[in-house]
């Protein structure tokens, strides 16, 4: 009699696909695979008195009626009858992040790869046309993955309020100080966005448990469907290369480069994908160890706090970027202030007086390189 569960056991903790087999994921919480960052923040909404009634009024304001209604009449819904593929991987997601409602997905008419979870009440899935035909089938695995990531997350409400206030802030945009207010959210929100979508590529990483697959999906969305003129290394050696190069100024410029966006830069993205498959906690979670939901309401949000700061001086400890080694100059105590920040900022060096300038090798190598 054992036999007989021994194998319905296997079938569902595992699907077996050509070649390989993959782990399902029972009960699993989305805090198993979160940014920290992402973490922090979204334990410490969901612990807020009222946080719900406030959203739910919130939710009368916002257009979400309007954008069913309208990938409802403009897009072509996901289903067994139309991109049956998609629908296939749609449900494979929730089966292995073990998401028990399946969100609706829509494939809408766009020549620009993307795809975006969002909705108040009910999450939904949208990809473009653009991207179902950039990606293989393991590749959009991943997105997909990604996607249901999202949802189970609970990022798309956060993604929605994010859409309609980027709207109110174009449509106030002659008031000064009122879109100075909705800019000043929206610039919060992106923030907690772009930590939101390292989180959500753990999820497709969870869901397409192939590495190489998410790397070449992130790859095609920065280069285009030209995989035999790139290379998964090389690419990743361009985010070793963006963290550490330049000086002072640099780092200032990536700061201004990347706050109109929603998303991290797709080779940090990659970069940060690898690190998290390499680690502990990723190996940890593929042997079954991982964080429960029917544990989430013991979570204290003062140590989803701890867990962020101690992951911001990790990174500020191990980053090769001038600014967070000028942080970590000073924090140390080392030399003075102002002398730190000029040489820094210009990239010289400030034990090398005038008269020494051109003279001989420096003593340390110009950060510029």
């Amino acid at each position: 009699m054992s036999e007989p569960n021994e194998r319905n056991e296997r079938r569902v903790s595992t699907e077996k696909l050509p070649g390989r087999t993959r782990r399902r994921f029972p009960d699993i919480s989305s805090r198993a695979y979160e940014h920290p960052a992402d973490r922090s923040a979204l334990v410490a909404l969901r612990k807020l008195s009222g946080f719900d009634t406030v959203f739910k009024a919130l939710s009368g304001l916002l257009p979400e009626r309007s954008l069913r209604l309208l990938f409802l009449s403009d897009s072509v819904r996901v289903s067994d009858e139309q991109f049956a593929h998609l629908n296939a991987m749609l449900r494979d997601a929730c089966y292995i992040l073990d998401l028990e409602k399946v969100p609706l997905m829509y494939v809408t008419q766009d020549p620009k790869p993307n795809a975006m979870c969002i909705g108040m009440d009910e999450p939904i899935i949208v990809v473009t046309t653009g991207l179902v035909e950039l990606l293989d089938e393991e590749e959009m695995r991943a997105v997909v993955g990604h996607e249901v990531g999202h949802a189970l997350s609970g990022h798309s409400v956060y993604r929605t309020i994010l859409l309609f206030l980027t709207n109110l802030a174009l449509r106030v945009a002659w008031i000064p100080l009122g879109n100075l207010a909705v800019l000043a959210l929206v610039t919060a929100l992106r923030e907690w966005f772009r930590k939101s979508e390292l989180s959500a590529d753990r999820a497709g990483l969870l869901v397409g448990q192939d590495l190489q697959a998410s790397m070449r999906g992130l790859m095609k969305i920065a280069g285009g469907n030209h995989l035999h003129e790139m290379n998964v290394d090389a690419f990743l050696k361009q985010a070793d290369e963006y963290e550490a190069a330049g000086d002072l100024r640099d780092s200032v410029l990536k700061i201004l480069n990347v706050l109109p966006r929603s998303h991290p830069f797709t080779t940090v993205r990659a970069a940060e994908l690898r690190t998290w498959a390499a680690s502990r906690d990723y190996q940890r979670l593929m042997d079954g160890h991982y964080a429960r939901r029917t544990e989430d309401k013991d979570t204290s949000v003062s140590d989803a706090f701890k867990e962020s700061a101690a992951h911001y001086a990790d990174t500020v400890k191990q980053s090769k970027d001038p600014l967070m080694g000028l942080i970590r100059d000073l924090s140390n105590g080392a030399g003075e202030f102002g002398g730190k920040l000029r040489d820094r900022f210009t990239g010289s060096n400030g034990n090398q007086g005038p008269s020494e300038a051109g003279s001989g090798p420096s003593p340390e190598p110009d950060p510029a390189g």
